[in-house]
């Protein structure tokens, strides 16, 4: 069994993982820490976990971390980058949630993010979470940086195109809608239903602290530079991610259908949908996949990809199970085999 330490137990995506773990046959639960609700029984909370958990929230007490196989970070930005060292001395693997480690590069990090990065040393050594791109990297790690949502429903999209060479990558379009569970759990009067409810509003058009990671994803794989124009949108909904992905193809680029089904034609959390398609976000509810659908309407020389997820599970919390799986050498679909909610 796996022994498995959460420290941030609270928000969303930790209760999310939760909801997972307690039915994965290979882990045990060991900590789960919040320094605001220490000693509280964490199904007094969550009671969606009542009879599936009897634990209690602890304080993040790094000898109990230590004695962990894994410890998760569902934590804000920040915090994992000043506690990952000292559990990966002790010889325990991480997985953060939060963008610790997602950025290669520090004076990036600390551009988007707004404070310096606390040990780059070990930034150096991260593999950046994405299964359908790092597989091999990701079972061999010491720590993980589980993707953002935003940049796994874009860049699963876009991958197969940019891998290929057939789009212009200095000019590709990311129109992005997310449920308002991705500000995570915390007060904020412009996430109360009564400010979101019957409205839709684009944000952070300047800029988002997603736009880099998208880039740096998709410049592994292509041959030139990329640039991405990345607009992110509000739905009046919990969960869910609609990427509208756009791009110029090149002279020549062929079956995009075929291309994207043998891209993927492997990989157990993509589904490639039949021509035509339009995936719903209602369709990936709870489950850690991403539906696909590629268009070029008209016939002309513009490609559009439809890439829906649930921003809570395969955008966050599901993810870093499927990297838990792949870093212990298990089955990658263990635990993350649910049906999704209908209706």
């Amino acid at each position: 069994m796996i022994k498995v330490g959460i420290v941030g137990g609270t928000g969303y995506t930790g209760v999310e993982l939760l909801r997972l773990l307690v039915n994965h046959p290979e882990v045990a639960l060991k900590a789960i820490t919040s320094r605001s609700e220490a000693g509280r029984p964490v199904s007094s909370i969550y009671e969606s976990l009542r009879g599936h958990l009897d634990i209690s929230f602890s304080e993040p007490d790094p000898a109990l971390l230590a004695s962990c196989d894994l410890v998760f970070f569902a934590t804000p930005n920040g915090t994992a980058m000043k506690m990952a060292p000292e559990l990966l001395n002790a010889g325990v693997r991480v997985i953060d949630l939060a963008a610790d480690f997602r950025l290669q590069d520090p004076a990036l990090w600390e551009k988007w993010y707004g404070m310096p990065h606390a040990c780059t040393d070990v930034l150096a050594e991260a593999v950046y979470g994405l299964p359908e791109l790092n597989r091999d990297q990701i079972g061999s790690a010491r720590l993980v940086a589980n993707p953002g949502c935003y940049p796994t429903a874009a860049a699963l999209g876009m991958l197969p195109l940019v891998e290929a060479g057939l789009v212009d990558a200095s000019s590709l379009v990311a129109d992005c809608k997310s449920g308002v569970s991705g500000a995570g759990r915390g007060a904020n009067a412009a996430m109360l239903m009564g400010e979101v409810g019957e409205s839709f509003k684009a944000y952070s058009v300047s800029g988002h602290r997603h736009l880099p990671e998208i880039r740096q994803t998709l410049s592994w794989v292509s041959s030139g530079p990329v640039e991405l124009t990345f607009v992110p949108h509000l739905l009046p909904m919990v969960r869910g991610i609609h990427a509208t992905l756009y791009a110029r193809l090149r002279d020549g680029a062929g079956d995009l259908q075929a291309l994207f089904e043998q891209r993927y034609a492997d990989e157990p959390f993509v589904d490639v949908m039949p021509p035509g398609s339009h995936p719903e976000t209602r369709s990936v509810r709870g489950v850690n996949q991403c539906r696909i659908a590629v268009h070029r309407p008209q016939d002309a020389d513009t490609v559009v990809v439809l890439s829906v997820i649930d921003n809570l599970t395969k955008g966050a919390a599901g993810q870093a199970v499927q990297n838990m799986n792949l870093m212990f050498g298990l089955e990658e679909s263990l635990g993350l085999r649910q049906v999704a909610l209908s209706p």
